[in-house]
């Protein structure tokens, strides 16, 4: 499960090549401070790549959300139940979790740009049809579909961050960029309440045609290749063509393997993980109970709100602040100390960093996620005043990203090497659940309370909890036990 002692070694090696010169071949390789490395380029280079991708990953979240407030007025308009619509937010956020399983692998195939180019290409005019939708059953069929290509920033984020930052600076970086998972199903119903209210519904799939369609023109000029084995592979092809004396030349780790042989490989690849890796398969469903949690309340916020407290539209559309207060106080005081931590454990233990050090902040969020649930459960269940609950839910975002960020970057480094594909794995489990269990909740709610049916989901974290703890000590026994060649 640890990769060897170089991370940045190509994914697709599979032990085919051992990086030595092979009879009157020459290797391509980076050199100590090669310009075209991605971890030597500028900071404004690399942030400008994380900036595109970024926003990738917060839009398609933001549309899975973005239309909840106007679920009412779809229905009408399209002459169908509220409960038949809610399924337009479930095919979106399945598929948002099933892409990253064909994305990621692909991403280490083909490399990171096309990928993000082209299938956001596809998110962004997917949009159209959407706005024009004639009936439920077509707003759910390309919904379901844009889903599935906009999951590409969720899928390959945390490997294009891999590619250009190093393991002591990532988890600064990666928290802003995670943002966007989260803050997207938070600002949805918010921007989403405001276009209902004063458009129509069908307003937010034209209002996210133009900024998706923004955001790839800009792709397609700034954004640049992470990923090494492709620019390495740019370079070898380069220096073939320019070559006049018969010299060969090879990729430092260049699989020779036939084309179908690695498309396999790579397409099994995050299953292989999930199911082969007792820790990633724990912390998914830590992560799967998480977010089913959170759509799960997202979607009956109108109805909290709405029906308990009197909100209009657009108040109950500020209440999705809470978590998101919550996501900005977590980024900016609890994820740089993640690296800190990181980097003080590595010099304890003798230089050498193992990703378990990236876990004990994670214990920060195991503790908040079932205290803010029971918090919010009961507050409500009382009608106590609305501020209250409100409260809990800063501390519930807060919670959210402590345990996202530890636990991403704890993937990233324990499969450096396959880190898209490590990453994929846990978020198909995230966003099935998160998808499906909203079609639940309402019903329980309505039969068990809000008390005792978000306490559900309190004690279903508060059960899975001591999962961080227990991984930092026993993690690399785990890792060492259920190794496997990737």
């Amino acid at each position: 499960m640890a990769g060897g002692s170089d991370e940045r070694s190509p994914l697709l090696q599979n032990g085919q090549a051992n990086g030595q010169e092979n009879g009157s071949e020459e290797i391509v390789d980076f050199s100590e401070k090669d310009p075209e490395n991605p971890r030597n380029w500028t900071k404004a280079r690399k942030f400008l790549n994380v900036g595109i991708i970024a926003l990738m990953a917060v839009l398609s979240p933001l549309a899975s959300s973005m239309f909840t407030p106007g679920i009412s007025q779809i229905a009408d308009d399209l002459g169908t139940k509220t409960d038949v619509v809610v399924g337009a937010t479930t095919g979106f956020v399945v598929f948002l979790g099933l892409g990253p399983l064909v994305l990621a692998p692909l991403s280490e195939t083909f490399g990171r740009r096309k990928l993000y180019l082209s299938c956001f290409s596809i998110f962004a005019l997917s949009q159209i049809p959407t706005a024009l939708s004639p009936n439920v059953q077509t707003l759910i069929a390309i919904r379901t579909i844009s889903g599935f290509f906009g999951s590409v920033g969720i899928a390959n984020g945390g490997g294009t961050i891999s590619d250009m930052f190093h393991p002591s600076e990532r988890a600064g970086v990666f928290g802003w960029y995670l943002l966007g998972p989260l803050l997207g199903p938070t600002l949805g119903p918010l921007f989403g309440g405001l276009i209902v209210q004063f458009l129509s519904w069908r307003w937010i799939f034209w209002i996210l045609a133009i900024v998706c369609s923004f955001n790839t023109i800009v792709g397609f000029f700034f954004l640049k290749e992470t990923y090494v084995p492709v620019i390495l592979q740019a370079r070898k092809e380069f220096r073939q063509r320019d070559s006049d004396d018969g010299t060969k030349y090879r990729m430092v780790g260049q699989d020779d393997r036939p084309f179908k042989s690695k498309i396999a490989s790579s397409m099994a690849r995050p299953l292989k993980i999930l199911f082969t890796q007792p820790i990633v398969l724990t912390m998914a469903v830590y992560q799967a109970v998480i977010f089913g949690t959170t759509y799960s309340l997202y979607t009956n916020f109108e109805a909290i709100y709405g029906d308990f407290y009197g909100f209009n539209t657009t108040q109950v559309g500020l209440m999705y602040l809470g978590p998101g207060l919550g996501f900005f106080i977590a980024v900016w005081f609890i994820v740089p100390k993640i690296d800190l931590l990181y980097n003080k454990l590595g010099q304890r233990n003798h230089g050498e960093a193992k990703p378990e050090f990236r876990l004990p902040l994670a214990n920060i969020g195991a503790v908040l996620i079932p205290l803010s649930l029971f918090w919010f459960a009961w507050t409500v269940q009382y009608k106590v005043h609305w501020t209250v609950p409100l409260l809990s839910t800063v501390f519930f975002g807060l919670g959210q990203i402590t345990i996202l960020n530890t636990v991403q970057n704890y993937y990233i480094d324990s499969f450096s090497k396959y880190a898209a594909s490590a990453i994929a794995a846990g978020a198909v489990f995230r966003s099935i659940v998160g998808g499906i269990l909203p079609l639940a909740a309402s019903g329980l709610f309505q039969k068990a309370g809000y008390g005792w049916g978000i306490s559900v989901f309190a004690f279903l974290s508060l059960a899975l909890s001591p999962a961080p703890l227990l991984f930092f000590y026993f993690g690399q026994s785990l890792r060492e036990i259920f190794a496997i060649e990737l």
